[in-house]
């Protein structure tokens, strides 16, 4: 029988067609996060781009001053812009205007219009007030009603209302309120514009309602609500829609036994009293909804939750009379739960939203439209929605409704039953540090125990470990046909161990990260940023951000220890995320930052206060050397430890900078920073040594009146200067950012500097300027303490009144063409990979990694390169970098708003983790000298077997044919 060498051959290509899908890593060994935030509730809803489309998108603004649109039928992302950080606890608005496609948001001074299908700014107002509302109402202009913008702004103490046009953003007419009233609120019926403020005592505040002229902004009239102290800041009135028939401004009594509906109109308000249900213990939340659109009918919801239940009651408003009358109750509901109205024409839904079920009414009746089972108890209690309902025929609806969850998960429930997910918890990252999983750390620390320990224990333990491995056997065997599969088709299966467990690369490691909500998440690095724990550590409200001054991993512990600015500490496990240790926050224990030290006990995590002394530190908690720190933004310091039972601080020097500079940053070495040579070989031999000192330390100080940037190398165990500079004409507002490894630094900044040397010209713009330091300037040469066996910083020579070694230094700079707001560099096992510059791209949103060649302080200027020169990898100098497409690692993504970027060492040496965290998460790996110790998913490694498969049977075949060839030949010679 032939063998079907065709059938073979087909299967071969089809399998190299599929492996080669995957030869490029970009966006399979790399994730992204692209996160909007908490989204408000006030300010999320669904609307229709296109006035003829009956698509809609989510639009929503975050409590991290992002405004985005959210396709509702994948969950992406489909435009987002970020407000402006100065008013970042300011609070914002979101409002579509209907049938115009246009979005427009509010916050601190600024009105902005956005296109709302591709989120392109339209126009941008800026104004003296501060906005306290915005609203889109309908009003009658011209005999004709028209869609127009009207804006709250408190400015001086006054309320002033501003209609703005919903085309241009132009100002049509402005009212100023003359009362000194704290402004609320802005609502309008179809005549009418009322303005609701505060006035009164404070903590016992009255209502006032002044009805304003929609044609010109002329004042009508106005009256006053008596809260009889109910009152007692605007955070107890309940929240009134515009362009509703009957506008109405509503608030509880202290107790919450009652609530007080005024329904507004031009000749004064209609009150009256709802009673509250309180059977099912004390009351936790009282919220109105009312329509938003004139062409809704008159009616309101009434949502009451409790400790353990919550309820909802619907009222009808008569118009004419006044009057409103409960028309009937939702169903009770236990435990937590949240309600949503959706206006479409003249028709009214209402949607009960529990973790069990989702319920949804027309406001004209009790009958439910629609009910559908939920199972989404794994988010946590429900915090608010919002719904768009659909009807689909006569007696069939369709409900979809984004929640957010008390877990901080962005969710949306179509029918019943979640479609996406989006984990908007993990934005707003502070802090974020790399751990090892434990068990790959245990094994390394068992390992060593046993090649210090003599040979007979050493064979004994590992007689022992190797037993209690045997239990692992079945799992490994069962896992074996699937390793020898994914090994030849150069493909990732899922990995079915429970637990987190590492991997022989060394590629996945958890990344903890604490956010400014007081949450803390594990990220996955090889699980494309797979959650594998959260927690809530502290709760905080709006405005209240958690400030981390520390992380630090513990990896022979498997613990983290997090560090917070009031003094509270977390201890915690690194795989799971179970509590070690915990202290709340006390004021009275301020912490301004945090240092790891090496202690008599290992190494911990220490709190600075302000004055730049540590915090009580005890015996054993001493550091074994000297410590920096900045006692104010003018001076830093050397501290070290006296006494054994009674420590106190003894400061061993102090550094100041320049007249009026003050320091912005310092910088030391990473801690893991490993040096592969201690020189520089050239082209003709001969070595350039490196001046490779760990106590060094990068001062940054900037002064705003004189318009300079210095930057001083200082050694930090005697505090002397061993280099300085400073930059002048630069803009002290820019990022300046900086970066120190192995005997180079790199700093950036924007400056105007005119050059007096022919080979450099005047530049002005942002630069980056590197720094590499030598020995000495002589080849070969050690430099004056080449000959020592030891060395001091203190006393750096034998002869008295010495000064120290003083590197020998190369420095460049270059353009660049847009600020680079952060730096860090890459880290390998060993250091033997060049080192890459990984910045963040401010304007771009990107990240970027430099090869050091390019960077290059000793680039020929002015110009070729020797062979010698080339030979050590150096071309011409060029004073302009362009950032190559090609180096950017976040390829076409955008990652908004990085606060930090840090970088961990895989097992591999070609390899290093990146990870960047703020707004966005991303993480990725690079190789800067490239994968030179590892297969790419590009190489063919089934086509390699069958070729060496192939060959042997060649062989085997073809050398019997051979020997009997030359015996036949053996015999015609002879």
């Amino acid at each position: 029988m032939q063998f079907p060498y065709n059938i073979l051959g087909f299967a071969l290509i089809i399998i190299q067609s599929a492996i080669a899908i995957l030869a490029d890593d970009a966006y399979d060994i790399d994730y992204h996060y692209d996160l909007l935030g908490l989204p408000l509730h006030d300010n999320t809803f669904f609307y229709r781009p296109r006035k003829d489309d009956k698509a809609t998108l989510l639009y929503t603004l975050s409590d991290m001053s992002i405004i985005g649109a959210i396709n509702p039928s994948t969950g992406n992302l489909v435009w987002r812009q970020k407000l402006h950080d100065r008013h970042r606890n300011e609070k914002g608005f979101l409002r579509g205007i209907r049938g115009k496609g246009i979005v427009i948001s509010g916050m601190g001074q600024k009105v902005d219009f956005w296109d709302s299908m591709s989120g392109i700014s339209i126009c941008n107002h800026e104004f003296s007030g501060v906005i306290r509302d915005l609203e889109v109402i309908e009003t009658a202009m011209a005999e004709k009603s028209t869609n127009n913008v009207v804006v709250l702004f408190e400015e001086e103490g006054q309320a002033v209302i501003r209609l703005l046009n919903a085309d241009s953003g132009d100002v049509i007419w402005e009212y100023r309120d003359l009362n000194s009233d704290i402004p609320w609120k802005v609502s309008g019926s179809f005549d009418d514009i009322f303005l609701v403020s505060l006035y009164g005592a404070k903590e016992a505040y009255n209502v006032r309602v002044t009805i304003v002229d929609p044609m010109d902004g002329r004042k009508r009239s106005e009256y006053s609500l008596f809260s009889r102290a109910d009152v007692r800041s605007s955070d107890d009135l309940l929240v009134i829609e515009p362009n509703s028939a009957a506008p109405i401004v509503a608030w509880t009594d202290r107790a919450k036994k009652n609530i007080n509906v005024n329904i507004l109109t031009r000749s004064g308000a209609v009150s009256d009293r709802i009673p509250v249900d309180q059977k099912d213990g004390s009351i936790e939340k009282i919220r109105l909804y009312a329509p938003e659109i004139f062409e809704s009918q008159p009616h309101f919801l009434v949502y009451i939750e409790s400790e353990k239940s919550n309820k909802a009651e619907v009222y009808h408003v008569d118009i004419k009379g006044g009057k409103y009358k409960k028309a009937y109750e939702l169903p009770r509901l236990i435990g937590k739960g949240v309600i949503t109205i959706s206006c479409e024409d003249s028709g009214l839904y209402f949607t009960q939203i529990s973790q069990d079920e989702a319920i949804t009414v027309s406001s004209t009746s009790n009958q439910i439209l629609g009910r559908w089972p939920v199972n989404s108890g794994m988010y946590g209690d429900f915090i608010h929605a919002a719904s768009e309902v659909v009807q689909r025929s006569e007696n069939s609806y369709a409900v979809r409704s984004a929640v957010l969850t008390k877990n901080e998960t962005y969710i949306l429930v179509r029918n019943g039953v979640e479609a996406w997910a989006r984990y908007e918890g993990l934005s707003g990252a502070v802090a974020a540090e790399w751990a090892d999983i434990h068990e790959t750390e245990g094994l390394a620390a068992t390992l060593q125990a046993e090649a210090h320990s003599n040979i007979l224990d050493a064979y004994l333990h590992r007689v022992r470990r190797h037993i209690h491995d045997l239990r692992y056997l079945p799992q490994y065997i069962n896992n074996l046909p699937r390793r020898i599969l994914s090994s030849f088709l150069s493909t990732e299966f899922p990995n079915k161990s429970s637990g987190i467990v590492g991997d022989k690369f060394g590629f996945n490691k958890l990344v903890v990260i604490a956010t400014l909500r007081g949450s803390i998440y594990a990220l996955q690095s090889n699980q494309r940023g797979a959650i594998a724990w959260s927690l809530k550590a502290f709760e905080r409200s709006f405005g209240n951000e958690w400030d981390v001054k520390g992380m630090w991993a513990d990896n022979s512990l498997g613990i983290i220890t997090i560090r917070g600015a009031d003094g509270e500490i977390l201890v915690l496990n690194v795989t799971t995320g179970l509590v070690i240790e915990r202290t709340e926050p006390d004021i009275s224990s301020s912490v301004e930052t945090t240092a790891v030290v090496q202690t008599a006990r290992g190494q911990l995590l220490l709190p600075i206060q302000s004055s730049g002394i540590p915090f009580n530190v005890s015996a054993d908690q001493i550091p074994n050397g000297l410590l920096v720190t900045r006692s104010s933004n003018y001076e830093i310091q050397g501290v070290v430890f006296e006494g054994t039972e009674n420590v106190s601080p003894l400061k061993t020097w102090e550094f100041k900078p320049g007249l009026r500079q003050k320091i912005i940053n310092i910088i030391s070495r990473p801690y893991h920073d490993p040096v592969a040579s201690i020189g520089r070989v050239l082209g003709d031999r001969n070595v350039l040594y490196k001046y490779l000192n760990p106590n060094v330390v990068l001062v940054t100080a900037v002064s705003d009146q004189a318009s300079t940037a210095s930057f001083y190398l200082i050694d930090a165990a005697s505090g002397q200067i061993l280099y300085s500079t400073t930059h002048e004409a630069v803009d002290t507002k820019q990022p300046i950012t900086s970066a120190l490894t192995e005997n180079w630094f790199v700093y950036s900044l924007w400056s105007d500097t005119f050059s007096n040397s022919p080979g450099l010209p005047s530049s002005k713009g942002y630069q980056i300027v590197v720094s590499e330091l030598f020995e000495s300037e002589i080849p070969n040469d050690r430099g004056p303490l080449g000959s020592t066996s030891k060395f001091s910083s203190l006393e750096p020579s034998d002869e008295s009144n010495s000064e120290p070694a003083i590197p020998h230094v190369i420095t460049q700079s270059y353009l660049i063409p847009e600020p680079i707001s952060h730096m860090s560099f890459t880290q390998t096992r060993q250091g033997i990979t060049s080192r890459q510059l990984i910045c963040v791209l401010e304007h771009s949103n990107a990240i970027i990694g430099i090869p050091y060649r390019q960077l290059d302080p000793r680039r020929p200027v002015g110009r070729p390169p020797t062979s010698n020169e080339v030979e050590e990898g150096l071309f011409e100098y060029q004073p302009y970098i362009e950032f190559n497409p090609n180096l950017i690692i976040t390829h076409e993504r955008e990652v908004f708003g990085v606060k930090g970027i840090i970088a961990s060492p895989a097992f591999l040496e070609s390899t290093s983790l990146i990870f960047a965290y703020g707004l966005d998460i991303f993480g990725t790996r690079v190789a800067p000298s490239f994968a030179f110790d590892i297969l790419g998913k590009d190489f063919n490694k089934l086509s390699l077997v069958l070729t060496i498969m192939a060959l042997t049977v060649g062989v085997g075949v073809l050398a019997p044919m051979a020997k009997r060839k030359q015996i036949n030949r053996f015999w015609m010679t002879t």
